[in-house]
């Protein structure tokens, strides 16, 4: 049986790669239930001093959300489901070991969030970010908040209303991606911004990131409440489960 989350430790470096290639590395609950277990546990590891995430394949860090476990969603499953999303986030969010993410290829929707609240982006010339879910009739919650923290409203205003793909030129512009590389040197500059963050002073480097959580958390909070009441109307419409069942037929007649 294939593992949707691969982990490894190699020289005080913790490893979690997204393993489902052949859907672009999507994820559903167990996945991510399997990425926030993999993220603690490196965290309470004394022997590792950062993670890398990346993802599996070459096409793909992350194609968010597996459509298939959401197409069916009603009110009550999309409130349960933006609680899953706040334990991701807030792991992230409270994690004392710096976080680079290697991005392999595409980040989308959630993916490309999870990006962004890493620490770091490491990422080659072929790779897109961006924030699709309008396309499939998903209100922007979380990601709009995310964006905003980080490029600012206009830029956010952009991405989640047209749903288009950044290149990468533009992604590195707007600070979205941190640093571009050749491709086969991506996981390479991952690994050496990894072992360079490590090697800072751990307290110091638990305090500022511990700074830079509390100067966001009651945002996170109204955020992820607002994703809630958001995503449970947008549910209740059925427009989300109608535009999801559409795009998943006009993937399998391309496919």
């Amino acid at each position: 049986m294939t593992l949707p989350i691969l982990t490894e430790v190699r020289d005080e470096i913790g490893f979690i790669t997204l393993n489902k290639p052949h859907i672009l590395n999507a994820w559903d609950r167990p996945m991510r239930d399997l990425l926030v277990n993999s993220l603690e546990t490196f965290e309470a590891d004394p022997a590792i001093k950062a993670i890398i995430l990346t993802g599996a394949g070459d096409r793909a860090f992350g194609a968010g959300q597996d459509l298939n476990e959401t197409k069916t969603f009603d009110s009550k499953n999309a409130e349960d489901w933006i609680e899953e999303w706040r334990r991701l986030y807030g792991t992230i969010r409270s994690l004392t070991k710096p976080l680079v993410c290697a991005l392999n290829g595409l980040a989308a929707g959630s993916a490309f969030q999870v990006t962004l609240l890493a620490d770091l982006r490491v990422g080659h010339a072929d790779v897109k970010m961006g924030q699709p879910e309008i396309n499939s009739g998903l209100p922007t919650a979380t990601g709009s908040w995310i964006m905003r923290e980080l490029i600012g409203l206009s830029r956010t205003i952009d991405l989640t209303l047209t749903g288009r793909m950044v290149p990468a030129d533009e992604c590195l512009a707007m600070g979205l991606l941190s640093r571009i590389v050749p491709k086969e040197q991506v996981m390479d500059a991952a690994i050496a911004l990894a072992r360079e963050l490590g090697e800072k002073a751990p307290i110091a480097m638990r305090l500022n990131k511990r700074r830079f959580q509390e100067m966001t958390e009651a945002s996170f909070q109204e955020t992820m409440s607002a994703a809630s009441r958001i995503h449970s109307e947008a549910y209740g419409t059925g427009e989300p489960s109608m535009m999801m069942e559409r795009f998943l037929k006009k993937t399998e007649r391309k496919g």
